[in-house]
C-alpha cells in the first residue's frame, strides 16, 4: 500500500492475514453497522446472553438466595477482578470490581490523601469533568486543594505540597497518552503518588501497573471490556499498601466479617476493604463474559492491529479527507485506541456517518472520534468509514441539515 491510497482488495488482504479475525464471532454485532464506539460502550458479547439468561433463570429464578454460596455470587468482586488483572498488568488480588468509576475514585482519593500531611491534589487541566468533580469534593472534604495545570506542567508542578496526583492515562478526547512509568517515578521522587484513570486504557493498550510501580489506579467495565451499560467498575491498589488504607465508604461488604453483624466496623485483608454495598449480580455476570472475550489474547497483539487501524484511518483520511484535521498523536507510544478529529461542523458530520451505518461519537465543540477496538473491527471498516466520510463531505445538504439537528439539541 505504500505510496497509494489503499483499496478494497489492500483491505481485504489484511483481514484475511489477520491473526485475531476469529476473535469477532465472540461479538454480536448488528448487520449495516460498523462500529466505531467501543471506546465510550463497547459492543454485546456472545457470552454475555447465555450467562445472564443461565444467571436470571436458574441461579435467581430456581435456587434463589443460595446461589450467594453455589454460584459464588459473594465472590464475583474477586473473581472477576481477578481476570481484569492479567489485562492491565496487575497480580490477581491487587484488582476488585466494585461500584462506578467515579465512586471508586472517590474511594482511592481520600484513603490515599489520609497517607500524607502533604496539602495539595494535582491534576490536568481538561481531564475528564467527572474525575474533577470528584477530586473536588475529595479534596473540599480532606481541607485539601486542587490545582489543575496543562499536561506539559505536571511533573514540575510537583512538589513539597503535591500530596496526590490525578490522571487520566489516555484523555477520552484527544487520546493522548501519559507516559506511566515514567511520571510514576517522578511522583515518587516528589513524595507523591499518583492515582490513574484508566477507563481509556483497560483492554486498550499494553499496561504493566505491578511492573511500573503504580500505587493506585481506577476504570470502568463498559468500555473496552465489554460488560454492558453502566458495567460495574474496578480499582486497583499495589499490594504492599493495601493494609495501610480505609475506605471512606465502609459499608458491610467491606468489613471483615460482614456476616457476624457487627456494631464496629472492622476492615476486610486485602482488596475487599473496597467493598461497600451488595454487589449488583445481574451487571456482574455480563461484565465477566466481557472480560472472557480476552481470554487467549496477548494485550501486545492487541495493540500491533490497534495500531494498524490507526495507520490505516490516518493514512487515508489524510488523503482524501483533508478538511478533517487528526488531533490524536502519531506516535504510537503517545496515544490511545481511539483516533480523533477536528472539524468545525464535526456534530453533523458525525451525526450524517451514523445515518449511513458509521456509528462514531461526538465531543464538544468540534472532535469525532472512532474507536479502534481490535477484537471486532476488520480493517475493511475503516476503509468504509473513510469512503463514507469522503462521500459526505462531497455533498452540502448534510450540513445545513444537521446544522438544525444541533440546534435543536442544545
Amino acid at each position: 500500500m505504500t505510496g497509494r491510497s489503499p483499496t478494497l482488495d489492500d483491505v481485504q488482504a489484511l483481514d484475511a492475514s489477520d491473526p485475531l479475525a476469529s476473535f469477532r464471532r465472540r461479538f454480536l454485532l448488528p448487520e449495516g453497522v460498523r462500529y466505531f464506539d467501543g471506546h465510550s460502550l463497547g459492543p454485546l458479547t456472545t457470552g454475555a446472553l447465555p450467562a445472564v439468561h443461565q444467571l436470571v433463570l436458574h441461579q435467581w429464578g430456581e435456587r434463589l438466595i443460595r446461589s450467594w454460596n453455589e454460584a459464588d455470587w459473594i465472590g464475583a468482586p474477586q473473581r472477576i477482578g481477578a481476570k481484569i488483572a492479567p489485562i492491565i498488568g496487575a497480580r490477581s488480588d491487587e484488582v476488585i470490581v466494585a461500584d462506578s468509576t467515579s465512586v471508586n475514585l472517590f474511594k482511592l482519593l481520600v484513603a490515599a490523601a489520609k497517607l500524607s500531611n502533604r496539602s495539595t491534589i494535582l491534576t490536568e487541566a481538561g481531564n475528564f469533568p467527572t474525575d474533577v468533580y470528584i477530586a473536588t469534593a475529595a479534596a473540599d472534604l480532606m481541607g485539601l486543594r486542587l490545582e489543575a495545570v496543562d499536561r506539559s506542567e505536571i511533573v514540575k508542578r510537583m512538589g513539597q505540597d503535591t500530596n496526590l496526583v490525578l490522571l487520566t492515562h489516555v484523555h477520552f478526547r484527544d487520546s493522548e497518552r501519559f507516559d506511566m512509568k515514567d511520571l510514576t517515578i517522578a511522583a515518587r521522587e516528589a513524595g507523591a503518588r499518583i492515582v490513574w484513570d484508566l477507563s481509556h486504557s483497560a483492554g486498550a493498550v499494553p499496561l504493566q501497573l505491578a511492573e511500573d510501580g503504580v500505587d493506585f489506579a481506577v476504570g470502568c467495565g463498559y468500555k473496552y471490556l465489554n460488560g454492558g451499560p453502566g458495567a460495574p467498575a474496578f480499582l486497583y491498589v499495589a499490594r504492599d499498601l493495601q493494609e495501610r488504607l480505609t475506605s471512606p465508604l465502609p459499608g458491610w461488604m467491606g468489613h471483615s466479617a460482614p456476616f457476624e453483624f457487627a456494631e464496629d466496623y472492622l476492615p476486610a485483608a486485602g482488596m475487599s476493604r473496597f467493598l461497600a454495598g451488595t454487589p449488583a449480580i445481574l451487571s456482574m455476570a455480563a461484565l465477566e463474559a466481557g472480560v472472557d472475550t480476552f481470554s487467549g489474547i496477548k494485550m501486545d497483539q492487541l495493540w500491533a492491529k490497534s495500531s494498524m487501524l490507526f495507520d490505516l484511518f490516518s493514512t487515508m483520511i489524510s488523503d482524501r479527507c483533508g478538511e478533517l484535521e487528526c488531533i490524536t498523536p502519531e506516535d504510537p507510544l503517545r496515544r490511545g485506541s481511539h483516533i480523533a478529529f477536528r472539524h468545525p461542523q464535526a456534530f453533523q458530520l458525525c451525526q450524517a456517518l451514523i445515518e449511513a451505518g458509521i456509528i462514531g461519537d461526538f465531543r464538544a465543540p468540534d472532535v469525532i472520534r472512532f474507536g479502534l477496538t481490535p477484537l471486532y473491527l476488520k480493517f475493511e471498516d475503516v476503509w468504509h468509514a473513510v469512503e463514507q466520510c469522503v462521500a459526505i463531505l462531497a455533498t452540502e445538504q448534510w450540513r445545513a441539515d444537521r446544522f438544525q439537528m444541533r440546534a435543536r439539541v442544545t
